[in-house]
């Protein structure tokens, strides 16, 4: 089966910061030590792809090149909506898709990167959740 993110994920995704209900990115080291932080620029990069401007390139931007599996969490309790986003994330730091992801980065994140010093990342999703861990779609 191939993942596709549904119109309404896609516009909550991509809505999230300005709606306040960021998403939260789950990290983990080599070694396995979680970290967990908001992404305020999520967004929907493709119909099985999610992606984010990391501006910081801290604890998690570490861990992202060490152990590459990372999992999103977005929650909209007032819509009734949450899901779980598991996959396989991938750093750029030059080139196309690092300027596609910066070009539809939302205004608030770029403006704490004024430099323009961050990355793109990328994330291919293998499996979607409920919040209870019933899988929804995998590939």
């Amino acid at each position: 089966m191939t993942i596709e993110l549904t119109n309404e994920m896609k516009s909550l995704i991509d809505n999230a910061f300005e709606e306040k209900f960021p998403c939260l990115l789950g990290t983990a080291s080599k070694n396995g030590e979680p970290n967990i932080s908001f992404k305020g620029s999520m967004m929907a990069f493709s119909d099985n792809q999610l992606a984010f401007w990391e501006r910081s390139r801290k604890g998690g931007y570490s861990q992202l090149q060490e152990n590459p599996y990372v999992v999103v969490l977005y929650r909209n309790q007032p819509a009734g909506k949450a899901w779980r986003f598991y996959g396989i994330a991938s750093v750029h730091t030059e080139g196309e898709i690092r300027s596609q992801i910066m070009e539809r980065t939302i205004q608030a994140e770029l403006d704490k990167d004024p430099e323009r010093l961050g990355a793109g990342v990328v994330i291919s999703i293998s499996r979607i959740a409920s919040l209870g861990g019933e899988t929804i779609q995998e590939e």
